[in-house]
């Protein structure tokens, strides 16, 4: 397992293709824009490695019997998702902010499930290619991005109907030693300071969609990979001071990239479907039953650092006692303890699959993420209406140096004898940081939107059998019948 410093040391060797404010980005590793969600995924490498976070963050392997990072392993029982849930809760609470790499560690999961399942009903090898690249994934450490979300154009159409074809992923060419993918992902969280990224089909596609049923691996810095980095909510703020960011070390949610693949090579033993598309629909209803189990986990963590700078920004105010301030604060903490209680309980009330893997509860993993998506805002706004309007308005850090005005900014932003004004304005940065437009948007169409989730429910849930327990009721005899 690689530390945090090796972790950040070794995308320095990487020579990525990386385009940000219309200029090529020759390191990403000290550029103010991406050096912050370094930091964060940097997290995930420092919690293995840390003696009090380490029975969370590392497991076993089941391949090689060696201790790994836990965001390579694919659980093998309750315990080991019980874990990753805690796991990403812990993540949360230090960076503030997403750590990006649960998308890359949920596609391993799911990969390894599904090779298998095609291995033994197709007479492939791909589970044996899987099992190989995983190995070398787990014994490196690797941080991988798990590539799904195409641009899907029009929504209406399927990826074999739109009017440009390369609005999916898909095999332009099938040669003797591999294949020339093209088409882009988009909304790449952490792909920017990843070491491989891993490509699978984003929906359930049909005979017709043959071409887009593909699922590879290739090194972040393969030839032809391009990645154009996203602008975030004041992200100039970055590159203009600390204090004014609000989450300086860890940034805002995750460092989102565009991927195209522009003809990209991808040998045999990298290719882990091509053309099954019997398996797509499968694929993605695996995966986003795990991922959507980390939401109420990894924001639950997030929401940890808001309601405290929450309770300190009351404090500071002098409000913190009064009984409107406490109820809304104790409103924000039973939100999160409830979406944090819906990912344990997919968690616990798990089975397990063929291959020997366990499986969350797809309904209360999908209940998991539609709760977050719904109360992660209502937390937001809680937080606004007790911090107050100052943390729309704060004036710049720049004028903590201004001579002229410096000193009326610190007497006029004390708010009481004992309050460190510099202290308060810091926090309320953080609580504009973590609760503007980007945070809102990831939390809601992260791992698919509300409706998504909807839909799963919808299709999974026995209603029949919940109408026969109410004619049951209404049926059964009385006392003395």
């Amino acid at each position: 397992m690689m530390t945090a410093g090796q972790y950040i040391e070794s995308l320095r060797q990487q020579k990525k293709e990386v385009y940000f404010m219309g200029e090529r980005v020759e390191n990403v590793v000290d550029h103010p824009a991406m050096r912050p969600h370094i930091n964060a995924a940097a997290v995930t490498y420092q919690l293995a490695t840390d003696p009090e976070f380490a029975h969370l963050a590392s497991a076993i392997s089941h391949l090689t019997g060696r201790r790994i990072n836990r965001w390579t392993h694919i659980p093998q029982n309750q315990e080991d998702l019980v874990k990753k849930t805690m796991m990403l809760r812990v993540a949360g609470q230090i960076t503030g902010t997403c750590f990006q790499r649960c998308v890359g560690m949920d596609g391993l999961i799911t990969l390894y499930t599904v090779t298998w399942d095609m291995d033994r009903k197709l007479g492939t090898d791909y589970h044996e290619r899987f099992r190989k690249f995983l190995i070398e994934t787990q014994d490196n450490d690797y941080m991988t991005d798990g590539a799904m979300t195409d641009p899907k154009g029009d929504r209406s159409k399927r990826p074999s109907e739109q009017h440009d074809p390369d609005l999916y992923v898909r095999v332009v060419e099938k040669r003797a030693d591999g294949i020339i993918v093209r088409g882009a992902k988009m909304h790449q969280t952490g792909a920017i300071n990843s070491h491989q990224i891993l490509v699978m089909p984003g929906m359930g596609m049909t005979p017709a969609d043959q071409d887009y049923a593909v699922s590879f691996a290739v090194p972040a810095d393969e030839k032809g990979v391009i990645y154009v980095f996203g602008r975030q909510v004041n992200d100039s703020r970055k590159w203009e001071g600390s204090i004014d960011q609000g989450n300086a070390r860890y940034g805002v949610v995750g460092g989102e990239a565009l991927i195209i693949f522009d003809d990209v090579f991808v040998p045999w033993e990298r290719v882990f479907m091509c053309g099954e598309t019997e398996f797509t629909g499968t694929l993605v209803d695996r995966f986003a039953s795990y991922h959507r189990q980390n939401y109420g986990a990894c924001k639950a963590g997030n929401l940890d650092v808001l309601i405290g700078a929450t309770l300190a920004v009351a404090d500071m105010h002098g409000v913190v006692k009064a009984g409107h301030v406490r109820e809304k604060l104790a409103e924000m903490a039973h939100l999160v303890e409830t979406m944090y209680s819906g990912a344990l309980a997919c968690s616990y009330n798990c089975s397990q699959l063929d291959c020997g893997v366990a499986f969350v509860d797809p309904v209360l993993a999908n209940s998991s993420k539609f709760n977050t998506a719904r109360y992660y805002p209502e937390v937001t706004r809680l937080a606004q209406d007790i911090a107050g309007g100052f943390i729309a308005t704060l004036p710049s850090e720049k004028e903590l140096e201004n001579p002229r005005v410096s000193p009326f900014i610190h007497k006029y932003y004390k708010t009481g004898e004992q309050v460190d004004p510099l202290e308060r304005i810091k926090m309320g940065r953080l609580i504009e940081n973590m609760t503007g437009a980007t945070p809102i948007v990831e939390c809601m169409h992260g791992a698919g939107s509300p409706q998504a989730q909807k839909v799963v429910i919808q299709r999974s849930i026995d209603w029949q059998s919940k109408r026969r327990l109410a004619e049951a009721i209404v049926h059964a005899p009385g006392d003395g019948e």
